[in-house]
């Protein structure tokens, strides 16, 4: 289907038209790049319609962009629509690159605001939405070097699960669009991300001012917040979430239920050596990370996803979590994997768990 963009959309009759809605909405609309993201976000979903079957959803959609920026929320929401307001306007072609390790824009010619001093300026703008999770970009020749070189778990998995062509994804717990921008990179036709954090939502409208991805878009929300059974999607991914679900039969079982009949889930979580009934169970922090309740074993993923109502199960890929691929850097400035290993057993956790190890697993919808 061509995409069809209309700014002056307004999807009213989807909108939440409660007092709640309406001060939240009322309060970041303040800011005046805000206009643009509503713009933007309405278009994305007259699309998302147009696609065909997506009724269910749309409802959703348009309440988690009116009361997800809600700067109550987070007390660090005005700062980042503050400097979305500051990021530089393009004037001329860019030329998108999408389908790279690190997706980039760039001047298609020579422009007056190529020089340094641009650099500089955009350079300290984007760092305002400190810390990058995930990454790389490369905006005009700024390079974000985020925590995590995302480009890597890509390519493990890119060309080991179903062709993502032509298909309608979710994406539980994007982050700040990175993969999302790769699965369009692919030729997805639409992607629909979701993330409860604000700074990953803001991240990604500070990229997709330049990016420009009218068939993406990140919507701050939980996978608690979508509807039950919707089967609208042709892959769903769920990275970096299973560990961090109470019930992670049931993430798998809702997982399912987004999934058209025969859709295929990616899942990619942390993991731990063992049997088809071993799991790990932290009494307190993992890698200091709080609020991890299961990390099983490659064998009890496949066995909990044959008895949520999957087949086809395949693992695609399986690593250790290395420092080359998780680390501090000027646009991620906390601690990361390394503070969190042992220091003198690089095999463990800080805690004195199993250090990480990450598996990819793909599976089908019966």
């Amino acid at each position: 289907m061509e995409l069809k963009t209309n700014p002056e959309t307004k999807c009213e009759k989807y909108r939440d038209n409660s007092l709640q809605g309406r001060e939240a909405f009322s309060d970041w609309g303040k800011y005046s790049m805000t206009k643009k993201i509503k713009s933007e976000i309405d278009a994305f979903i007259d699309y998302f319609g147009q696609l065909g079957g997506m009724n269910a959803l749309l409802p959703s959609l348009a309440r988690f962009a009116e009361n997800g920026f809600d700067t109550a929320a987070n007390g660090n929401l005005p700062r980042w629509l503050e400097a979305l307001d500051e990021l530089p306007d393009i004037s001329g072609a860019c030329e998108v690159t999408l389908d790279s390790p690190t997706p980039s824009v760039a001047f298609a010619d020579p422009a007056p605001t190529a020089s340094n001093e641009f650099e500089d300026t955009l350079r300290k703008i984007l760092q305002k939405f400190h810390p990058w999770r995930k990454g790389p970009f490369n905006l005009f020749g700024v390079e974000i070097d985020a925590e995590w070189r995302s480009n890597l778990k890509w390519e493990r998995l890119r060309s080991r699960i179903s062709p993502l062509r032509g298909r309608v994804i979710l994406d539980v717990g994007c982050g700040n669009g990175y993969y999302g921008l790769r699965m369009a990179g692919e030729g997805a036709a639409a992607i629909v991300g979701i993330d409860n954090g604000l700074g990953a939502a803001t991240q990604f409208q500070a990229l997709n001012k330049y990016f420009k991805a009218a068939n993406l878009a990140v919507f701050p929300a939980s996978i608690d917040d979508l509807p039950e059974s919707l089967e609208l999607f042709d892959t769903v991914f769920s990275m970096g979430m299973l560990y961090h679900r109470k019930k992670p039969l049931e993430h798998l079982e809702r997982l399912r239920s987004f999934l058209k009949p025969c859709g295929e889930c990616v899942l990619e979580t942390i993991v731990v050596d063992g049997g088809p009934d071993d799991c790990l169970v932290p009494p307190g922090r993992y890698a200091r990370m709080r609020n991890i309740y299961y990390i099983p074993t490659v064998k009890l993923i496949k066995k909990w996803l044959k008895s949520s109502g999957f087949d086809k199960i395949k693992v695609v890929d399986v690593s250790p979590t290395t420092t080359d691929e998780q680390r501090s850097t000027p646009w991620m400035t906390y601690n990361s994997l390394s503070d969190f290993l042992d220091p003198n057993d690089d095999s463990k956790t800080i805690e004195g768990h199993p250090a990480p190890k990450r598996a990819i697993i793909s599976a089908r919808k019966k």
